[in-house]
């Protein structure tokens, strides 16, 4: 019988006083937290950070570029027709609560996943069966698929594997223990969470586990405590960082913060190379954002070199489609749009000839706790407004964004937010993205439908050789643009505030550098 783990960390918690790990190794992290804490639930940026600290995976994705290296998998084969993965474990994983990880483990974490249909089941439901993962010894897995799938590999990552039998023991009504793991964990991460003091979106706290199976020789002075409380608005959170209240901002930060954070004293800007597309998407299936003359216009009015070199410094990347500009299966020629109100309303009135209720006013979901998003959307206003259309700016949440795009009713006309880096293939982006298969999840929220880009994301995951995915990306990617399905803005250089104190970072673009295990405080 497993013991579950709230006595478990309230007794790590208690053997490091807070008043102690203030002054010595206590962290206060002041990013987002997503919505709840279930990692087969919620897929998002907000979740990476809780789920890299708290679960482990198969594989993970280390440094940048990210190299994908085994985690609680000691190695894998594959057969020659792509279909069937095999998985060997390491046999010294303990989860929290300190009973060791088997095979059944994993099985469990699979075909939970599968069964409840949410988080980054998309990934997988398309080509995996639940009954397709069986455990074949105590610490073997196989895996098989119903086609081949050639970003499986890559995929994995995004799978935490639970404790089975802490899961079980507080499933209820055949939930699959998703209303308990809403506010608790089942991991074997480097940190345990602390139940007692979560707050959804308001409170995370985690403390170390010293028993996690990487060990701690390669920092010998770990985070002891983490404390994760994100603050609302994004000048009072550089502000508290300067003030010392908190170690860490989000990292979406505008230019007058990155320039206010380096003219203080004990705080730095944190720059790193990334794979994350900025994106204002269209609802494709609403008027007037059904006609694709309406969206060029759309995509004509945005000012983006005003935007990227003026508002935001020159620090981001223009990035005129769906994939990074630094990931294979981009086209190095994709033009994109430019920033022309003359071919804006010309579009437009082609659109208006054509039936389409351009005249309506339309809509714009921002991210109030995202400064960015506001700067975008005002920037995107001004060139419609330049033009006769009238835009209305909506301040909203991410985790009320993201609930609305089940259904393209419910889905806003326009909303902003950030494509990042789940797993390192282009299927990350443009092919969860415009595939209708994704239909009525966030990444696939503009509701855009074509048939060869659907043929085209389906044959390249099928396709073994990189080369010949590579091709097919590129194509795919050339039509969505051309059909303007979304307006692509930027690829990011991450810019995150830190205090003076962290030291160690180490960023993947998997992550945004929110992994804790390898920081430590400077003495």
């Amino acid at each position: 019988m497993k013991i579950l783990k709230g006595a478990v960390v309230a007794a790590a918690l208690a053997a490091q006083p807070i008043a102690a790990t203030v002054e010595a190794n206590e962290i206060v992290w002041g990013d987002t937290l997503p919505a709840g804490l279930d990692p087969h639930v919620v897929y998002d940026v907000p979740m990476q950070f809780y789920m890299l600290n708290v679960y482990d995976t198969l594989f993970r994705y280390i440094g940048n570029p990210p190299e994908l290296e085994p985690w609680l998998a000691s190695g894998y084969e594959v057969s020659a027709d792509g279909q069937t993965w095999t998985f060997s474990l390491k046999d010294d994983v303990q989860f929290h609560d300190g009973s060791a990880l088997t095979a059944e483990d994993v099985v469990y974490s699979f075909q939970r996943l599968l069964n409840l249909r949410t988080g980054p089941a998309g990934a997988f439901l398309p080509v995996l069966d639940p009954e397709g993962v069986e455990a074949v010894d105590d610490m073997t897995v196989r895996f098989t698929l119903k086609q081949p799938y050639a970003p499986f590999l890559s995929a994995v990552p995004l799978v935490a594997i639970l404790n089975k039998d802490v899961v079980e023991a507080n499933a209820a009504d055949g939930d699959w223990g998703r209303a308990w793991l809403s506010s608790n964990s089942a991991g074997s991460g480097a940190y345990v969470l602390d139940p007692a003091t979560y707050v959804p979106q308001e409170r995370v706290d985690l403390a170390i586990f010293r028993d996690h199976f990487y060990g701690w020789n390669d920092n010998p002075n770990p985070i002891e405590i983490v404390r994760a409380y994100p603050v609302a608005e994004t000048s009072t959170r550089v502000l508290a960082l300067i003030n010392g209240e908190i170690d860490a901002t989000d990292s979406y930060l505008p230019t007058d913060q990155i320039e206010r954070i380096a003219r203080a004293e004990g705080v730095r800007v944190a720059q790193d190379e990334s794979m994350r597309v900025m994106v204002i998407r269209m609802n494709n299936a609403k008027p007037p954002f059904d006609n694709v003359n309406f969206r060029k216009c759309v995509s004509h009015a945005f000012d983006y070199e005003g935007f990227i070199d003026v508002i935001l410094g020159g620090f981001p990347v223009r990035n005129a489609g769906p994939n990074p500009q630094n990931l294979w299966g981009a086209p190095d020629d994709l033009a994109g749009y430019d920033y022309d109100l003359e071919e804006a309303a010309r579009y437009c009135d082609a659109a208006r000839s054509e039936g389409a209720p351009v005249d309506r006013g339309v809509e714009i979901h921002i991210q109030s706790a995202l400064e960015q998003t506001t700067q975008a959307a005002e920037v995107l206003q001004a060139g419609l407004g330049a033009i006769g259309v009238n835009l209305e700016i909506v301040p909203s949440t991410w985790a009320q964004l993201t609930s609305s795009t089940g259904s393209a009713e419910t889905t806003p006309d326009m909303w902003i937010h950030w494509v990042s880096t789940y797993f390192v293939d282009p299927e990350n982006w443009i092919g969860q993205m415009y595939d209708t298969t994704f239909a009525g999840t966030w990444k696939a929220s503009s509701w855009y439908a074509n048939d060869r880009v659907d043929e085209l994301l389906r044959s390249a995951r099928a396709e073994p050789e990189q080369a010949t995915r590579a091709g097919y990306y590129e194509e795919a990617s050339r039509l969505v643009v051309e059909d303007a399905a979304d307006i692509w803005i930027y690829n990011t250089v991450q810019l995150r505030g830190l205090s003076e104190r962290i030291e160690g970072y180490k960023f993947s673009p998997v992550g945004s550098g929110g992994e804790i295990r390898w920081i430590s405080i400077s003495k």
